[in-house]
């Protein structure tokens, strides 16, 4: 998996961020964004990854648009982000847009590795993704949820669950005493992906650094 670093790479804070192609087009604005949102030193890796539904999917599940399956690969991505967390000295928030903010929620059960989540947009409708939740405990310390206000309003009938999902997933964390907030946004799932992810982090470096 290729990665591009950016910030302070000497920051006691290390962000990690699962990206693709679009991303990476977009990562530069989000950085600067990023620098001020918050006056916390930061160090990014964009950690880019070859197949989206594959890499980043906790497990199998048939497609919900298009015809790609979601491969269950996040248990081997993670595997190798967290040879990236090396050093128990630093902070680790896992983060991100969409699948990769799911990914950052799943990991964050899976490791105490991860003090903070910037989950932006992240697809809880994923199918039996609430009721995993629900079922376990986070590590993380500090999580931050966002969606935008028009997503619920997708004509996909999996994906308009999101709405109820979140709230869901929020009181959830919230029920279980996480340092937790849910911040909605202004569009639908395709607007301003660099922005959002941006005020994740953001937020998270402010409650947790």
């Amino acid at each position: 998996m290729n990665t591009y670093e950016y910030g302070d790479v000497s920051s006691r804070a290390v962000l990690i961020q699962p990206v693709d192609e679009h991303d990476l087009s977009i990562i530069e604005n989000e950085v600067a964004l990023l620098s001020r949102m918050t006056k916390k030193p930061f160090h990014l890796i964009a950690v880019e990854v070859d197949d989206w539904n594959g890499d980043l999917s906790p497990w199998a599940a048939p497609a919900v648009f298009g015809k790609e399956d979601f491969g269950g690969g996040a248990e081997r991505t993670f595997g190798e982000i967290l040879k990236l967390c090396g050093d128990r000295s630093r902070t680790y928030v896992v983060g991100g847009y969409s699948l990769a903010a799911l990914f950052a929620l799943w990991a964050a059960y899976e490791t105490d590795v991860i003090s903070g989540v910037a989950a932006a947009s992240p697809s809880v409708w994923f199918p039996g993704f609430v009721e995993y939740m629900m079922a376990n405990e986070i590590k993380a310390d500090a999580v931050y949820l966002s969606l935008g206000d028009r997503e619920e309003k997708a004509k996909n009938p999996v994906m308009a669950t999101v709405g109820d999902r979140i709230r869901e997933a929020y009181a959830d964390l919230k029920g279980k005493g996480t340092l937790c907030t849910l911040e909605w946004n202004e569009g639908n799932h395709f607007r301003d992906p660099d922005v959002r992810t941006a005020k994740a982090f953001a937020w998270v470096l402010d409650n947790l650094v």
